[in-house]
């Protein structure tokens, strides 16, 4: 091994000819970053073999003249250049293997702890634990798996059984406390109706768990009003107007995308089967060509929540701009087969994610002034669902239909489960009052008027 690797710029530029960047000045910044970080190494004898204390050390010295978003994005830039060069046989080891190995997968929770005044803590707190390795850890996961045997996903509530668990695990010494105790110490970590709540379901569930093994164990009860106060934190659905529809489907059209011309249309599809059917996100990236039946006007969602499948049938101006759309991909070269996924990354040469539609349509939403240029804040893409069975409450009040009748027909479209989780969509709204004020207005003085007849 010879210190060749990090003096010698043509490695650096046979790396960054790799990563394919769009704009010709990133390959110039990126290049800049990477041979002070070669520097960083020749100066502190690290050239063959980084390890965490230098990759920490370089971190901390940028951390005082960057901003933190722009360490994280350039730390990624590091952790790709020193992964390559590993793989290369050019450096002994990759210090990032063992960071993420030790805290975790994600990379900027690692850079925030290593940048901190007490980095040792921050750590500590993002370690890796054993699965269900706590003192109660058995009892949760065979509960866990007795739920699935009896034919539940029970994936939120694995969640949340570990991260119970890990509490427990990192409080060794409050093994001899009761469940209740121990779950009001948990409760106390993070003082919030939101988290109390979480930590009294978990208590719950795991006393149930014991229960099922010995009747004497008492099932724990949520208590009153705390669910009400955790649903009273909870961001509540925002209604959008149709005028906001179309500033977003416009957006959606006219989407900067030079590399894939076809990519407006596909968020505008997206779009549109949000608003028009209700899907949820997993939904829209679970379709798969075969799903889409242009002869019958259907689509099929299949394995969605509650292991539901179901055949909606759509209005034909979705209809025509989903063969629109479907001209379009298979121009682009996208497979054809009917297991591929409909909504297909030629970029990527795969279909979409969850969290990648997620990330592109909340984009859309900025770029349509719909939502804050930062921050978790601001309507979401789960918001047009809402919006679909506002506007159709809103539509059959106006066409005279009686709403009532109509509710099981739409919880069966949205794929809930019984008519009570089509309630929750239910949201008041001024223009909603107004047309059901106007209904009982022509009905009510219809019956004033006979009753006042017979006096």
């Amino acid at each position: 091994m010879t210190h060749l690797p990090f003096i010698d710029a043509a490695l650096i530029e046979q790396f960054l000819r790799a990563q394919r960047f769009r704009h010709p000045a990133t390959h110039k910044n990126c290049a800049g970053i990477l041979c002070n970080f070669n520097s960083f190494l020749t100066d502190h004898g690290a050239i063959t073999s980084p390890d965490i204390s230098i990759v920490q050390q370089w971190l901390k010295e940028h951390s005082l003249k960057w901003q933190a978003h722009i360490l994280y994005h350039r730390t990624f830039l590091i952790e790709r250049y020193v992964r390559w060069l590993h793989d290369q046989g050019l450096i002994a080891s990759n210090p990032f293997v063992e960071l993420h190995r030790q805290y975790g997968p994600r990379t900027t929770p690692i850079v925030r702890a290593l940048v901190s005044e007490d980095s040792n803590a921050a750590l500590q707190k993002l370690r890796r634990l054993p699965r269900f390795g706590s003192f109660l850890g058995i009892v949760m996961d065979e509960h866990i798996t007795h739920m699935r045997v009896l034919g539940y996903r029970y994936r939120t509530e694995e969640q949340r059984l570990l991260r119970f668990d890990r509490f427990l695990q990192c409080h060794p010494e409050l093994a001899r406390l009761t469940l209740a105790e121990l779950v009001e110490h948990w409760s106390q970590e993070e003082p919030s109706p939101y988290h109390l709540f979480e930590a009294r379901r978990a208590g719950r569930i795991v006393s149930k768990a014991m229960h099922r093994i010995d009747p004497r164990v008492p099932v724990l009860s949520i208590g009153d009003g705390i669910a009400r106060a955790a649903r009273q934190q909870e961001r509540s659905p925002y209604l959008y107007t149709d005028e906001e529809i179309q500033r977003v489907l416009h957006a959606a059209l006219l989407y900067p995308s030079p590399r894939a011309p076809w990519r407006p249309v596909t968020l505008f599809t997206m779009l549109v089967l949000a608003y028009c059917a209700g899907l949820r996100g997993g939904e829209i990236a679970r379709l798969g060509l075969g799903d889409v039946d242009l002869r019958e006007q259907t689509i099929d969602i299949r394995e969605t929540k509650f292991f539901k499948q179901r055949r909606l049938p759509l209005a034909p101006g979705v209809m025509a701009m989903l063969k629109h759309y479907l001209v379009l991909r298979e121009q682009a070269g996208a497979p054809t087969n009917s297991e591929s996924p409909l909504f297909w990354s030629p970029q990527r040469n795969c279909g979409y994610t969850v969290g990648g539609i997620r990330l592109v349509l909340t984009d859309v939403l900025r770029r349509a002034d719909i939502k804050p240029a930062r921050g978790a804040v601001g309507p979401r893409i789960h918001d047009l669902r809402h919006t679909m069975v506002g506007h159709r409450m809103r539509d059959w009040y106006k066409s005279g239909v009686n709403p009532q009748s109509r509710l099981p027909y739409l919880a069966t479209y949205l794929g809930h489960k019984d008519i009570r989780s089509t309630l929750v969509y239910l949201n008041i709204t001024p223009e909603l009052l107004q047309e059901a004020g106007e209904r009982f207005r022509k009905n009510g003085a219809t019956a004033l008027q006979t009753r006042e007849g017979l006096l």
